[in-house]
């Protein structure tokens, strides 16, 4: 880095300046010894269920199952289904049990050969949205389901359903604890789930992406007390290696640098590798100057002490929202004639990093490269190069011109307005500093690789990216000036509060609330959400939402009142979907053991701590910028890698695009849509993806080519999930209107189209 590797005491820092600072933040190797291999007990487990997240601690979704081959797939067909079933949820499979979301915010176990509902545990409105985790003991007699909800980690019993109450404190832990903020303003509970790994629950969090958001440091708790195990602080304390990289006292006001996406466990060496976000706020660094360790970081702890043993920064005081959040691949190659365990990491920039799993060396170079750093954004200080790879190639295009403009899709005014958007933007690769001025990033905050989209082989070196290519469009606003877009159609009254919706909300959720691009509509939000619950939302954020700490509590007060006013006799579905009427059932319980109180009114962190040099204005951005009907196919990719050469095997469109098809006949595209998917790989060489135009696609692993496809009934997002039992290979796959859509809005399906849907086991027919 910078002409040379630097290795790193964990436990010293030294004060470093210059190119020396910029190298720190880079690349770190540590010196103190590696965690050595757990004992066989302890080993990597080999199972033919799914008990965790993505399938395991390694979390690469792949099955070491052959029964359903190249040969025999045109013969799968629906062995059961659960109609109440959630999508976006990935179930989990333990002794012959289903455990998933269903009944409208309630888990749900699920016999594994028939579909039976076994039993309900209901009222967990505000649970993990993208999956859950499980435990048991070494005797397999204390086995639990371990979710969050409303900021409490919480337990209930696999068996009964009923929470555990001898858990934490009256059965949860609060997660806010710890964390040096004000609780009542806080929010840290990741829409997906942590890593269960021996006697601990490893967690990251969501903690907002608006100013004075909350730190996102890593925790692990015992699975057993709540106990807190140990904690990792992203944002530096005095003291602690890589403080010098942010400006004095930061770590008291800047928040983010969090794992708000997977985490991946090499449960052999015990070694956790977790993907960094950016510090908050995401587009405008005046109040954290420098190169900002951890953000944008992959880090490598020990699980079981969360002991630093490396890190790669690889993206620099990060300005564009370029958070990792794929999880890290594990896989074994063979290099030079040598086997060596790698880690892979697929960012949003559209690169692949690939380092020595224990080490952190990367496996090709990953040079600084010059990037554009001049701006006149009053207080910003770029940095003068960014970590590049030299391989192995990019799996999405980094240039976006006239060129590349979508052929569908878009009406000819639309093209050319969109033409002409690109011939007034400027470009100048992919670090492309945003100013007042309309800046290009391709791909954008929204493109690259996301939650749930990487898969590995972890024998042979392959590697699975599924990738979003769409460029955005976005710049920064002066201090005072407002976002366009007007306020107050749907019969709400001006006044201050429609002027701050304009000034703040019509960007990104349009100026008659019905959303915008991947934003949702915000009709309906008031008999959705109580005043209380919408006023969390605006101040801390919520998923891709930035918080919006710049109101005071009259504003926001102001605001909520004009959205209620909105609404007045008026409904909406919202991103959620529809709340379904299910068959009475008589759950085994009812509700969490706590949920969080009401915030007040007012309060909260919204000014920098005294001395602290501040910006004098908090700049924010002219909505999110991304442009998913943009580019020209494909619109969602899957790249496969084989890391053993450093090289493409081959890459398509991930399924169509109904519209597309409907207007070209062209098939293959992929689906302009922000539906996070995930694919499934096996040992028989096939890839099972459930894609966004409501089909299971299956591919063969050794050239992409589709070997079959299985339509669904409703929307399917999230991962699927695989099992064996009684000899049995299945998939598992949600697909309901019912749960969180994930960014997708289903235009990419053919409306007509008919399938299964809830729960979807398919299996070879007998």
């Amino acid at each position: 880095m910078l002409g040379s590797t630097r290795f790193l005491n964990s436990k010293r820092v030294v004060r470093l300046t210059g190119s020396a600072l910029l190298g720190l933040a880079s690349v770190a190797f540590a010196v103190a010894q590696t965690p050595k291999a757990a004992p066989a007990k302890a080993s990597a487990r080999v199972s033919k269920e799914w008990p965790d997240y993505a399938g395991g601690p390694e979390g690469h979704r792949y099955m070491p199952l052959n029964q359903i081959t190249k040969d025999n797939v045109t013969k799968l067909e629906v062995a059961w289904s659960y109609p109440h079933a959630e999508t976006g949820f990935n179930p989990i499979v333990a002794h012959g049990i289903v455990y998933t979301k269903a009944r409208n915010k309630s888990i749900v176990a699920v016999d594994a050969a028939t579909g039976k509902e076994l039993w309900v545990h209901d009222g967990l409105t505000g649970m993990t949205e993208r999956g859950m985790n499980y435990w048991e003991s070494k005797d397999g007699k204390d086995r639990r389901l371990l979710f969050c909800l409303a900021d409490y980690l919480q337990e209930i019993d696999a068996r009964t359903g009923k929470s555990i109450r001898t858990f934490g404190k009256n059965g949860a832990v609060d997660l806010r604890d710890e964390l040096r903020r004000d609780p009542n303003f806080m929010r840290v509970q990741s829409g997906t789930p942590g890593k269960v790994f021996e006697d601990l629950i490893i967690l990251g969090s969501a903690v907002g992406e608006g100013y004075f958001s909350a730190p996102g440091d890593l925790r692990a708790y015992n699975v057993l007390t709540g106990k807190l195990a140990w904690q990792f602080h992203t944002v530096p304390h005095p003291g602690e290696l890589g403080y010098e990289t942010w400006p004095k006292e930061a770590w008291k006001y800047i928040g983010g640098v969090n794992d708000w996406g997977e985490v991946t466990i090499d449960s052999v060496r015990g070694i956790a590798y977790f993907p960094l976000g950016s510090p908050t706020f995401d587009f405008y660094g005046a109040d954290r100057v420098g190169t900002d360790l951890f953000g944008s970081s992959i880090v490598a702890l020990d699980v079981r002490t969360g002991r630093r043993l490396w890190h790669f920064q690889n993206v620099h005081h990060d300005l564009w929202d370029y958070d990792n959040v794929a999880a890290p691949m594990l896989t074994t190659i063979v290099k030079d004639g040598k086997k060596i365990d790698v880690v892979a990491q697929a960012g949003k920039t559209g690169y692949l990093y690939v380092f020595d799993r224990v080490t952190g060396e990367p496996i090709w170079p990953i040079p600084e490269t010059p990037v554009p750093h001049e701006t006149n954004v009053p207080g910003e200080v770029l940095t003068p190069t960014q970590p590049i790879p030299t391989a192995p190639p990019p799996f999405t295009s980094h240039t976006f011109t006239a060129k590349d403009v979508n052929p569908y899709l878009l009406t000819a005014k639309e093209r050319a307005d969109l033409i002409d958007r690109l011939s007034k933007a400027r470009f100048q690769g992919t670090f492309t500093p945003i100013g007042f001025d309309t800046a290009l990033h391709m791909p954008g905050n929204q493109g690259g690789a996301n939650w749930g989209m990487t898969s590995s082989n972890p024998t042979d070196g392959t590697v699975y990216v599924m990738s979003f290519n769409y460029p955005t469009l976005i710049k920064l606003l002066p201090a005072g000036q407002q976002r366009a877009g007007g306020g107050g159609r749907g019969g709400a009254a001006q006044g201050p509060g429609a002027n701050l919706y304009a000034a703040n909300c019509a960007g990104c959720h349009g100026a008659n609330r019905a959303g915008l691009s991947t934003n949702p509509t915000l009709v309906g939000i008031a008999n959705r959400l109580k005043p209380a619950d919408i006023r969390t939302v605006v101040l801390e954020g919520k998923g891709q939402m930035p918080g919006f700490h710049q109101l005071n509590g009259t504003d926001v007060d102001a605001l909520v009142g004009y959205l209620a006013a909105a609404d007045a006799g008026g409904r909406g579905g919202g991103r959620g979907g529809p709340v379904l009427t299910f068959p009475p059932v008589t759950p085994v319980e009812t509700g969490p053991v706590t949920t969080r109180p009401a915030p007040p009114a007012s309060g909260g962190m919204n000014e920098y701590p005294d001395n602290v040099p501040a910006p004098d204005n908090r700049l924010t951005m002219d909505g999110y910028g991304v442009e998913i009907l943009a580019n020209k196919p494909p619109y969602t990719s899957l790249t496969a890698y084989d890391l053993n050469k450093g090289t493409i095997k081959w890459q398509i469109g991930v399924g169509d695009d109904f519209r597309v098809v409907k207007e070209a006949g062209v098939h293959g595209t992929g689906a302009a849509q922000t539906m996070k998917s995930s694919a499934i790989v096996t040992s028989a060489g096939l890839v099972f993806v459930n894609a966004a135009d409501r089909k299971i696609h299956v591919y063969d692993a050794d050239n992409g080519k589709e070997l079959h496809q299985i339509a669904l009934g409703a929307v399917s997002s999230g991962s699927p999930s695989m099992f064996e039992l009684n000899g049995r290979q299945y998939l598992l796959v949600t697909a309901s209107p019912v749960g969180t859509r994930q960014g997708g809005d289903d235009k990419a399906a053919d409306p007509s189209q008919k399938g299964p849907s809830g729960l979807v086991a398919i299996a070879l027919g007998k």
